[in-house]
């Protein structure tokens, strides 16, 4: 499975690179308002920093405009991943541009019947998201297994990228249906290490170690 990061913010994609961890980000309009910065510099610093896709979404709702800002946003770099939405202008958008040879990331996906659209309309990845699912008390997560079976069925070649993640557990699960890829924000990424056996058994070890009176350095 691969990792991107769900952020803009670039000292967090930098510190998840170093550890090589990131094979990608995402961005969206809220993350780079977050990030106080203009969205074609912070974009262009994320993709000089990460070698794989950055995914950079356009904000205008129609076909004819979506394409041109899509067209910009992949002037940025090669590795960009022109991000739309799932509506039927978002689908010519994406038919467009990943028939002139660009990386396309169809987001906002809610069905199955969505992502087979995506998917016929040429698109690299699909996003469903699965805490927004989860929100309105259905299993985000069973969106994923059917579009994984679907996606068997017919060998689609769009990569399933499970978004709107919230936990650990969403990882898991998601990599246990078969996934391609999960975005999360990176305090969720980070949390993966995190298990309280793990700290109560370093914690008995260095007590024990004290107890030694020694050093290593």
């Amino acid at each position: 499975m691969k990792f991107f990061v769900d952020t803009a913010d670039i000292e967090a994609i930098r510190e998840l690179h170093d550890l090589g961890i990131v094979d990608g980000v995402t961005t969206n309009p809220s993350l780079i308002q977050k990030s106080g910065r203009d969205i074609l510099e912070v974009t262009k610093e994320i993709c000089d920093l990460v070698e794989g896709p950055v995914s950079a979404e356009v904000v205008a709702t129609k076909a004819p405009a979506m394409i041109e800002e899509g067209r910009k946003l992949a002037q940025i770099a090669s590795n960009i991943a022109v991000k739309v939405p799932l509506t039927w202008d978002g689908l010519k958008a994406c038919k467009t541009l990943s028939g002139e040879g660009h990386m396309v990331n169809v987001t906002l996906c809610f069905s199955a019947a969505q992502a087979i659209l995506a998917a016929k309309a040429g698109a690299t990845f699909v996003s469903p998201f699965i805490g927004r699912l989860d929100d309105i008390n259905l299993d985000g997560l069973d969106l994923i297994a059917d579009i994984r079976t679907i996606y068997n069925n017919y060998d689609f070649r769009t990569e399933i990228l499970a978004a709107s993640i919230r936990s650990v557990n969403h990882i898991s699960e998601a990599a246990k249906i078969g996934a391609d890829v999960v975005t999360a924000p990176p305090a969720v990424l980070q949390s993966m290490a995190a298990h309280p056996l793990t700290d109560k058994g370093l914690a008995a070890f260095m007590a024990d170690w004290q107890k030694t009176g020694q050093k290593i350095l």
